[in-house]
C-alpha cells in the first residue's frame, strides 16, 4: 500500500466503507439538515470542505446530476470538475437549501453559497458526525472521507482517469496512490488467487 495513505507510524489516513456507511448513517441521524448535507457532499463527492463550502445553487445540476466543484489546489489555474452524485444527496441537498426552487430564481439567490460556515466550523461539524459514529484515529478527519472516496472510486471503477477527474487531481501520479488495492479490497483480489 502506498505510504500516502499511511501515516509515519503505519495508520491508516482513510475510512473503511463499514466506516463510511457508519458515517453516513450519523450524518442522517443528526437533527441539523445543513450538516447532514456538508457530511454527505464530503463523503459522496470526495471534495476538500473549502471546495464544498465554495458551492452554490447553480453548481447543483439537477438534470445530469452532477455538482461541479471550483478545483483549489491548482495553483493558479482556474479549473473545475464536474462529479456524479446519488439522487439521495440531490434529494437531500434540496430539502435543507431548496436547491430546485433556488435554481429556478434568477439573480443574487442562485450564487451565494450553500452554507454561510468558516472552514474550522465545518471541520467541527464533521469531526462531531464522526465522533458520534464512533470513528477514531488518524483517519477520522474530511481528508478520511476524502481518501475513502478515492479508493471506493479506484475500487469500483479501476478507470484512473475518472478518478483523477473526480478528485481535481492535476497529476495522474497522486491519483495513483488510490488505485493499490487495500484492506478488503486486497484481501478480495488475493483471494482470488486462492
Amino acid at each position: 500500500m502506498s505510504r500516502e495513505l499511511l501515516t509515519n507510524e503505519g495508520k491508516r489516513k482513510y475510512l473503511t466503507p463499514d466506516e463510511r456507511a457508519a458515517f453516513l448513517k450519523a450524518a442522517a441521524e443528526h437533527p441539523r439538515r445543513e450538516v447532514r448535507s456538508f457530511c454527505e457532499i464530503l463523503a459522496f463527492t470526495g471534495c476538500r470542505i473549502s471546495e464544498a463550502l465554495a458551492l452554490t445553487p447553480s453548481a447543483v445540476d439537477l438534470s445530469a446530476k452532477t455538482i461541479t466543484f471550483k478545483t483549489l489546489k491548482q495553483r493558479g489555474r482556474l479549473t473545475f470538475r464536474s462529479v456524479p452524485v446519488p439522487d439521495e444527496l440531490i434529494n437531500t441537498l434540496d430539502l435543507a437549501h431548496g436547491i430546485r426552487k433556488a435554481s429556478r430564481r434568477k439573480g443574487r439567490g442562485v450564487e451565494q453559497p450553500i452554507w454561510n460556515w468558516s472552514r474550522v466550523y465545518g471541520f467541527r461539524q464533521v469531526k462531531a458526525v464522526l465522533d458520534q459514529a464512533s470513528i477514531e484515529g488518524p483517519h477520522a478527519s474530511p481528508k478520511g472521507l476524502r481518501h475513502a472516496f478515492g479508493i471506493l472510486a479506484a475500487a469500483k471503477t479501476r478507470n484512473p482517469r475518472l478518478v483523477q477527474k473526480w478528485l481535481g487531481h492535476r497529476s495522474l501520479e497522486t491519483t495513483t496512490i488510490y488505485m493499490d488495492a487495500v484492506g478488503a479490497e486486497e484481501r478480495e483480489a488475493a483471494s482470488a488467487m486462492w
